[in-house]
């Protein structure tokens, strides 16, 4: 694993999930409104984004597209995610591919600059805690180096707990704060019986 260590110290949140596709972006991008409204200037910074579009200004995020909207954000594209890959994959195996390695001092800099321009901020992770950003080093690493508060995403049917409390408990050896956990995807109109008592249980083993 390689400590990065250059990334400014902020007020704000980061947002994980149990896995790819649970909502991530839906909820950052939902909470980042909410803090608009109170009056804050709101950044978003998504690090690192797989999967994006290529089109004529070069490869783009649509997550980070999402994420500017929800903001109002005066920055550019590129500030908010600065490491872009094509093809959907681990970053690592991405990089790879692409013989693109991640930049962590364009990330580190992009990142001081939404910072410096806001008053709170509000960071989407990329998949789960473990998938590999380079070599060892895991989202996992990377949220420590950036020290912001956790909340995390789960889809809300079965096998919401097992992943779940898995994601705690790494946030919290590594000496994150888990401010809580949004179960996502939830229909009460067609919700399952684990749909239902889900949030007991997570909330009970999980400590909330």
């Amino acid at each position: 694993m390689l400590k990065k260590s250059g990334f400014k110290q902020a007020r704000g949140f980061f947002i994980t999930g149990t896995d790819t596709g649970v909502g991530k972006t839906v909820v950052a991008g939902a909470i980042a409104r909410c803090l608009l409204a109170s009056g804050a200037r709101v950044g978003v910074f998504k690090p690192i984004a797989t999967g994006c579009r290529r089109r004529r200004e070069g490869l783009v995020s649509i997550d980070a597209e999402f994420l500017a909207h929800c903001s109002d954000s005066p920055f550019s594209l590129e500030q908010i995610n600065p490491i872009r890959y094509a093809e959907p994959l681990a970053p690592s195996v991405a990089a790879e591919r692409g013989n693109k390695q991640v930049d962590f001092g364009e990330m580190e800099l992009a990142y001081s600059n939404v910072v410096d321009g806001s008053d709170i901020v509000v960071v989407e992770g990329i998949g789960g805690v473990m998938v590999p950003i380079i070599g060892a080093y895991l989202v996992l690493d990377l949220m420590v180096d950036m020290a912001l508060p956790v909340v995390i995403v789960a889809p809300s049917g079965l096998g919401a707990i097992n992943h779940t409390l898995l994601t705690v408990r790494a946030c919290r050896e590594r000496g994150l704060e888990v401010l809580g956990v949004v179960l996502n995807k939830y229909r009460p109109e067609e919700a399952s019986l684990a749909e239902e008592t889900n949030p007991r249980v997570i909330a009970e083993l999980g400590r909330f």
